[in-house]
């Protein structure tokens, strides 16, 4: 039995941080006293590192003011937390489901590819108790910026399994991207943040809810085994 390796995003895939990104973003931009970007402008920066995001959303600042607003961000994203809890970005419907489907095989593995940091991840997944789900967990911390393979890559060195074995869930073009980079079949979500005109050049399949991804990787298992 060949292992697979089943590999999510998070935010706007497992997760729906929209309100939450809008808000800390706000806030960011508000306390640089600059007009905030619009909402489709936000959340079109959804997966890359910070320091990225705020290149994309600034891109003509200064390198102090950017990092300014990296701080101010986690700041407004850290006060939300506490008021809210670290659930207080709640699971796409199915998720849960499908999470305990997978991880009940003996031939899949689950990971975590994702822009948030350390601290973020590690406090939504105690949230939602699905700290032990995943055997490999990758965060903007110790990684270049989606789309840069190296998460991916990450994931398969942590769990000693093949890129052609392997696939990655996500709701974005830099998922997507990322994904052809390191070898995976991308597997586009609908629900997320990015448009699917935008995942579909790069994805295998696009699935229109969660609980469609035990068929499509069961569609792929030729190509992944």
């Amino acid at each position: 039995m060949i292992p697979r390796l089943v590999v999510f995003d998070v935010d706007g895939t497992l997760v729906d941080s929209q309100a939450e990104i809008l808000n800390a973003m706000r806030g960011a931009f508000f306390a640089e006293a600059l007009s905030p970007p619009e909402a489709g402008q936000i959340l079109s920066i959804v997966g890359l590192s910070l320091d990225r995001a705020m290149e994309v959303l600034l891109p003509f600042g200064q390198d102090a003011q950017r990092q300014r607003l990296v701080a101010a961000y986690k700041g407004e994203f850290q006060k939300a937390r506490q008021t809210h809890g670290a659930g207080m970005s709640p699971l796409y419907p199915g998720a849960r489901e499908v999470l305990n489907e997978l991880s009940s095989r003996d031939d899949v593995l689950l990971g975590i590819a994702t822009g948030k940091s350390r601290r973020g991840l590690d406090a939504l997944l105690e949230a939602h108790e699905l700290k032990s789900f995943f055997a490999t967990e990758q965060v903007a911390d110790h990684h270049p910026s989606k789309p840069h393979p190296s998460m991916l890559l990450a994931c398969l060195d942590e769990t000693g399994v093949e890129a052609r074995h392997a696939a990655m869930v996500g709701d974005t073009s830099f998922d997507m991207e990322m994904a052809a980079s390191a070898g995976f079949r991308g597997i586009g979500v609908s629900w997320g943040y990015h448009p699917i005109e935008r995942l579909r050049p790069m994805a295998s399949q696009i699935i229109s809810q969660f609980t469609d991804l035990p068929n499509v990787l069961a569609e792929l298992t030729e190509t992944l085994a």
